[in-house]
């Protein structure tokens, strides 16, 4: 899980150079809607990918605290996506279509 994960987040930093830890208007700097790759299956694939890497870093340590952790950390990346998206809809061009092209923000045909 934790290397599933790892290779989910790598392959989104790949495709996306723009990818950041801080919600910001990057359109000076030429960001650009990316549409394809796993970008065409979910809105935050990088934040997909680390689900099952947290997971996996949880049964890797054989931690419970880790494991209770997860749901925590979900949740806070789902606050996390409704801030971005918002930033995202108002910054970035094309950013309107984009949503309702590509349907679902995290978990492929569920949400």
């Amino acid at each position: 899980m934790l290397l599933i994960g790892f290779g989910i987040i790598l392959a989104t930093l790949y495709q996306n150079s723009f990818a950041a830890p801080i919600v910001e208007d990057q359109t000076e700097e030429g960001q650009v809607v990316i549409d394809t790759g796993l970008y065409g299956l979910v809105r935050h694939p990088m934040y997909l990918g680390l689900i099952p890497y947290f997971i996996g870093l949880a049964l890797w340590l054989e931690s419970y605290v880790s494991a209770l952790a997860v749901p925590l950390i979900v949740g806070t990346l789902i606050a996390r996506i409704f801030i971005e998206e918002k930033t995202l809809q108002e910054n970035l061009p094309g950013y309107p279509e984009y949503m309702e092209k590509t349907r679902h923000r995290l978990i492929p045909f569920i949400w």
